[in-house]
C-alpha cells in the first residue's frame, strides 16, 4: 500500500485523491494519511510565517517513513532544491490563471472604485493595485470555503483565488471572471501538483514517473527557474506563466516552443515590469534563466529590494 501524504483541507484532499485514484487504476494500491501543517495552524499572513509553510511537515512525514510520498501545490514548495527527495511526477495541470469571485457576478472592470477585494497573495495585491481601478486590498487567509463565504455573506466585494483550486472542489460556478494573464500574471507553478518522494525510493519512483506530463514539467520548470533566480519565494510579487506552443518553420513544419511571460510587481502598484522569451522545451530552465536575466536588466532589482525592505 503506498501511504500519500496531504494536508488536510478538502482542496489538499481532492487534489492528493486523484493522484490515489490513478495509482489504483494502474494497479498500485495506495491510501491519503493527512499531516497537520504549520500553514493549517497559523492563520498569519504567508509573508510573514515563511515559505514552504504548507509543505515543511508535509516532507518531514515523508523522510520519516511516516509516509511514502507526498502531494503538493508546486507553487507552495520552496525553490531551493533539497537532496532527499525527488519529484517523480508533475501530473497534467490545471487552467493556471487566477479568478475573480464577486458580488452579483461582476468582473473587475464593473467593480466601483472602492470596492473591497480579498486575497492572501501579494502578488495579486500588487498586480492588483496596477491596473489602476481605486480597490481596497485585504488580507484574506482561511480556507477556500472560508474565502467563498466572505464573498455571499457581502463581508467583501470579491476575493481573488487560483482558479484551479475552484476547479478541483467543483466550485468553478462561483468564478465571476477569469483573469487573462495580460491582467494578472499567476505564481509560478499556479495550477500543478508536485508528486514528491524519497529521492532513494526509485522503484516508487518510476511507478509514480508514469504520471508525469511533459508539457507541464518543461512550463513549471521554466516558471520556478526564473522564481530561483530573482531569489524570491512563493509570496513575493512575482508572476509567471509558460506554456507549449506549436510554431512552424519556415519549409511549412510543426514544432513545439516553450513560451514564457514574467513579471515583477510593486506592493503599491506603482511598477510592473514584464518580460519574455521562448525557447526549446527541452531546455525550459535556461529559458526561464533567460527571462529573468531580462527582468534584471528592466529593473527587477530594485523593485524586489524595495518589497523586502518594507517587509
Amino acid at each position: 500500500m503506498i501511504r500519500i501524504g496531504t494536508r488536510g483541507s478538502l482542496l489538499a484532499t481532492t487534489q492528493a485523491g486523484g493522484v490515489r485514484d490513478a495509482l489504483i487504476a494502474s494497479g498500485h494500491p495506495a491510501e491519503l494519511v493527512i499531516i497537520s501543517t504549520e500553514g493549517d495552524r497559523n492563520q498569519g499572513p504567508i509573508a510573514e510565517i515563511g515559505v514552504g509553510v504548507f509543505t515543511a511537515a508535509l516532507r518531514e512525514a515523508v523522510d520519516d517513513g511516516r509516509v511514502d510520498m507526498a502531494v503538493h501545490s508546486y507553487k507552495d514548495l520552496p525553490t531551493a532544491p533539497d537532496e532527499r527527495f525527488v519529484i517523480a511526477a508533475i501530473p497534467r495541470r490545471e487552467d493556471p490563471r487566477d479568478a475573480l469571485v464577486a458580488r452579483d457576478g461582476m468582473v473587475l472592470g464593473e467593480l466601483p472604485p472602492g470596492s473591497v477585494i480579498g486575497t492572501s497573495s501579494p502578488r495579486r495585491a500588487a498586480q492588483l493595485r496596477a491596473l489602476g481601478l481605486g480597490l481596497e486590498i485585504r488580507p484574506l487567509r482561511g480556507n477556500l470555503d472560508t474565502r467563498l463565504n466572505r464573498v455571499s455573506s457581502g463581508d467583501l466585494d470579491g476575493i481573488v483565488v487560483a482558479r484551479a483550486g475552484l476547479a478541483r472542489i467543483g466550485r468553478l460556478g462561483d468564478v465571476s471572471e477569469s483573469l487573462e494573464p495580460v491582467q494578472m500574471l499567476p505564481a509560478p507553478a499556479q495550477g500543478a501538483l508536485a508528486v514528491e518522494c524519497r529521492a532513494r525510493d526509485t522503484d516508487l519512483a518510476a511507478v509514480l514517473a508514469e504520471l508525469d506530463d511533459p508539457d507541464t514539467r518543461a512550463a513549471v520548470t521554466a516558471e520556478r527557474a526564473l522564481l530561483a533566480e530573482l531569489e524570491a519565494g512563493c509570496s513575493a510579487p512575482v508572476g509567471a506563466i509558460a506554456e507549449v506552443v506549436e510554431s512552424i518553420d519556415e519549409e511549412g513544419r510543426v514544432f513545439e516552443e516553450l513560451s514564457l511571460r514574467g513579471c515583477v510587481a510593486a506592493l503599491d502598484g506603482s511598477d510592473v515590469i514584464r518580460a519574455s522569451g521562448i525557447g526549446s522545451p527541452d531546455r525550459a530552465r535556461e529559458l526561464g534563466l533567460s527571462v529573468a536575466a531580462e527582468l534584471f536588466e528592466l529593473g527587477a532589482r530594485d523593485v524586489l529590494a524595495i518589497e523586502r525592505s518594507d517587509r
